[in-house]
């Protein structure tokens, strides 16, 4: 069907044909992908369900929410904030503007932990995870789901990335295991729970300043630079979060931070220079260093 507006009765047939032609005219890098999340969002039906109705017609509540979506999509505005959730290792969460956008490369700094909270529990039947600048919560809320055994303290200093990270571990049945906190870093933490810490792990501000102009347009734009600006270095919050981490980690506990690939160097001397011990610079997939790794 050669169908080029919404005047016509539209199958989701048409509307999957029609939306992926004309995102991928406007530039998008992944026109079928958002064409089927667009449609989801407006028909309730998830991506498989799509292609075993595709002679249902749409409505035109329908029509109205997939023409917004489109609008706004065409624009340039993050897929993820636009149908207002993303899936994530194995979750699915909330996500909408003035909070950044969970990455994928981000999954590892949670696969990393994943043994380390196996080793906590064997010892001591719990393991004790603080996930500072928690966003939308995901590392910590992964941590929870992935062990049942872990308890959760998150913190960010921005109110709607609290209340969103709430909103989260309610829907996922964690709220009893993870407590989103605001408070700058670890400021909010609770004093009897200082030293006792398993895990520290983070996912902060990180990009140079400098390289924050080279933002593509669809990050710049629309997510907070509050929470990818990381200074002339990219490393000013990770430096207070190495100095929070002997208040937070018990003897022996582990920091894992991602942080960007040009910093990692520099982030590793600074961890040596502040006593910490089994420092390491660990890759994503993809082969890139992301992550570096310290025991108190």
């Amino acid at each position: 069907m050669a169908a080029t507006s919404f005047n016509d009765t539209w199958t989701i047939r048409d509307a999957l044909g029609w939306t992926k032609g004309f995102l991928e005219s406007k530039g998008d890098e992944h026109p079928r992908l958002s064409a089927e999340w667009l449609l989801s969002q407006a028909t309730g039906l998830s991506r498989v369900e799509l292609y075993v109705n595709y002679d249902r017609p749409l409505s035109m509540q329908e029509r109205d929410v997939l023409r917004e979506g489109v609008r706004r999509r065409a624009k340039g505005e993050p897929l993820q904030y636009v149908t207002g959730e993303v899936a994530w290792r194995h979750m699915v969460v909330k996500v909408e503007r003035g909070v950044l956008i969970p990455r994928p490369e981000t999954e590892l700094l949670v696969e990393q932990a994943l043994p380390l909270m196996e080793a906590a529990v064997a010892e001591r039947g719990e393991a004790l995870v603080c996930d500072l600048c928690t966003g939308s919560g995901v590392v910590g809320l992964a941590c929870a789901l992935e062990q049942p055994d872990a308890r959760v303290i998150a913190t960010d200093i921005a109110p709607e990335a609290i209340t969103l990270a709430s909103r989260n571990a309610e829907a996922l049945g964690l709220q009893e295991r993870f407590e989103a906190i605001e408070c700058d870093l670890a400021e909010g933490v609770p004093g009897e729970m200082l030293g006792s810490f398993d895990l520290l792990l983070s996912n902060p501000p990180y990009i140079p300043s400098s390289l924050m102009k080279e933002l593509p347009s669809e990050v710049a734009d629309f997510e907070p630079a509050l929470a990818l600006d990381g200074g002339q270095d990219g490393l000013d919050i990770f430096r207070r979060i190495l100095d929070a981490a002997p208040q937070l980690l018990r003897a022996d506990g582990t920091l894992i931070c991602e942080l960007h690939e040009d910093c990692l160097d520099a982030a590793a001397a600074l961890c040596e220079a502040a006593g910490m011990h089994d420092v390491a610079v660990l890759n994503d997939l993809t082969g890139r260093p992301r992550f570096i790794r310290a025991t108190r």
